[in-house]
């Protein structure tokens, strides 16, 4: 009996799940749990915290450009392995730091090992593991991004009220160690060819051939499809850290907001593996004009009037979205320039979301600020996706015309 592809690569795809669900603690939605605790315990206004925050974020991103290459040169499992004993540590010292340096330190080292490296690595080895099946391997490691978010929230503030703040850091750190890294090893136990070390079986890009990451900054291709693609993690990043301001203007109760976050994580896993079996079969590039649709569709919802219906069927578009989204993304890469760089070129790209994300709720607060409200400038971000949607469908045919075919590569991940 012919297994199907998720049972026969189960444990190379469960790697990749445990990796993105592991970046959580790095994440801002985790780490924006504790923004009270921190700012009490250290004496911070929220502006300060912010700005902490910011520089803390934009100097992970400087620094995934420059280690996110190593995803090229070194066994993938051996890097994971040395980030996570590095992220373990930045959460221990977020645990006992007390001073404002050493937060700094914390933070830094939460958002490039769990927001940078661990998702890089991840959806690197997804990437060079795979190449006829590759969105739906990348759709399955998506899925730890929303199981993070549906589940962390609830067993975090759990943890906090139980054994405070400092000690729930402690168990952060704790669950790194003895769970994460030893499954790691258990799920990759089997060995992967290629292995994440740059061999020769590698999948060809446009032109039939491997782009080098500084082949690939100075084509068009790049910088026409990164400010569009950069869309979604801006204005997902934005809507959920300005839920409280929407939940004033809109005169939403906080509770019944949080309630539709689970809806939120369903929706997006249901997208994500719904995306990962159409990109397969029909193609990335073909898909590329309709990828930012959904996003351009859902925004605008937060701007109708109406009760707290409005905010959940906000959430249930962007969860389509990122859904969708964080798919494409992971195929298009290798799909375009080849996996024998993958690294290096994934590391620029991800380092642009870490950016996004760190820029965006500064950006959209400023505007709050001037007196442009949330709700009224989503509908400006749904008309830059529009215009960015226009764009790649110009620019796809073209793409398609120098894509290698997939028919010529040979064929590694097991059954379809």
């Amino acid at each position: 009996m012919r297994q199907s592809f998720y049972s026969q690569n189960a444990w190379w795809l469960g790697n990749g799940l445990g990796l993105t669900f592991a970046s959580s603690f790095g994440q801002t939605f985790f780490i924006a749990l504790f923004a009270g605790f921190i700012r009490e315990t250290y004496g911070l206004s929220d502006g300060a915290w912010g700005g902490l925050y910011t520089l803390a974020t934009f100097a992970s991103a400087a620094c995934l450009i420059q280690f996110g290459r190593l995803a090229d040169t070194m066994p993938l499992v051996r890097l994971a392995s040395v980030i996570i004993l590095i992220y373990a540590a930045a959460a221990l010292t977020m645990a006992l730091s007390n001073s404002i340096v050493a937060l700094a330190v914390a933070v830094f080292g939460l958002r490039f090992c769990g927001q940078g490296m661990m998702t890089h690595i991840a959806m690197t080895a997804m990437a060079r593991w795979f190449r006829a099946n590759r969105a739906r391997a990348i759709a399955v490691a998506a899925m730890g991004f929303p199981l993070g978010e549906a589940v962390l929230p609830f067993l975090t503030v759990e943890a906090i009220a139980l054994v405070g703040w400092r000690t729930a850091w402690v168990m952060v750190a704790a669950f790194l160690l003895v769970a994460v890294l030893p499954t790691m090893f258990v799920l990759m136990r089997h060995g992967r060819t290629p292995g994440g070390e740059g061999g020769d079986e590698t999948a060809l890009g446009m032109g039939g051939r491997h782009w080098t990451r500084g082949e690939v900054l100075r084509h068009w291709s790049f910088w026409i499809l990164l400010p569009g693609l950069m869309a979604p993690p801006f204005i997902g990043t934005c809507a959920f850290f300005h839920q409280v301001h929407i939940a004033e203007v809109r005169n939403y109760d906080l509770a019944m907001m949080a309630l539709g976050f689970p809806l939120y994580a369903a929706v997006s896993v249901a997208s994500s593996l719904g995306a990962g079996l159409v990109l397969d079969k029909v193609g990335v590039i073909k898909v590329l004009p309709a990828v930012l649709v959904p996003m351009a569709l859902a925004i605008p919802i937060l701007a109708l009037p109406g009760g707290i219906w409005v905010w959940y069927l906000l959430l249930v578009g962007t969860g389509i979205s990122q859904g969708v989204v964080v798919t494409l993304v992971g195929a298009l890469w290798p799909t375009l320039y080849g996996t024998r760089w993958i690294g290096s070129i994934k590391a620029v790209a991800t380092a642009a979301m870490v950016v996004a994300t760190a820029v965006g709720p500064g950006v959209t607060g400023l505007l709050i600020d001037w007196g442009y409200p949330f709700p009224e400038q989503a509908l400006w971000l749904s008309a830059y996706c529009f215009v960015m949607t226009i764009l790649f469908a110009a620019v796809a045919p073209r793409l398609a015309r120098m894509q290698t075919p997939l028919a010529g590569q040979v064929r590694t991940e097991g059954a379809d």
